[in-house]
């Protein structure tokens, strides 16, 4: 599925549309459609954890986000080798609006989430 950047993917200023596809029920990959050397790992944080936020009302905005929004959230995953050591950043959730397929990076700020980190690692969440 295509979706439509607004705002800012932090580090990558001029991806403005990108594609995800699922590669299992926990793993997904985002490609830019303009550069495919441009591609992340993405993760369901919700099949790891608890994970609840107050989206910010600009990103809200962007997103064109209300009340009866199918909203999407991702994490971006940091690959390392084992796989187990790869991170995880919780503080800057990929937030996707299904409904008309526009997506935003959202900042949380650390000190509201202070059990979210910038770099836990996936082993951290096996049961």
């Amino acid at each position: 599925m295509a979706y439509q950047i607004k705002g800012t993917l932090y580090g990558f200023e001029n991806t403005s549309n990108v594609e995800i596809k699922e590669i299992d029920e926990l793993f997904s990959t985002m490609v830019d459609v303009n550069d495919e050397n441009i591609s992340f790992t993405l993760i369901r944080p919700n099949l790891l954890r608890e994970y609840a936020f107050d989206l910010p009302a600009d990103v809200k905005a962007l997103l064109e986000i209300n009340e009866n929004s199918t909203v999407s959230v991702y994490n971006i995953l940091i690959i390392q080798k084992p796989l187990e050591k790869s991170i995880i950043n919780f503080l800057a959730p990929i937030v996707i609006n299904l409904d008309n397929n526009y997506l935003a990076q959202a900042i949380l700020d650390p000190k509201k989430y202070p059990d979210y980190g910038m770099a836990e690692s996936i082993e951290s969440f096996k049961n």
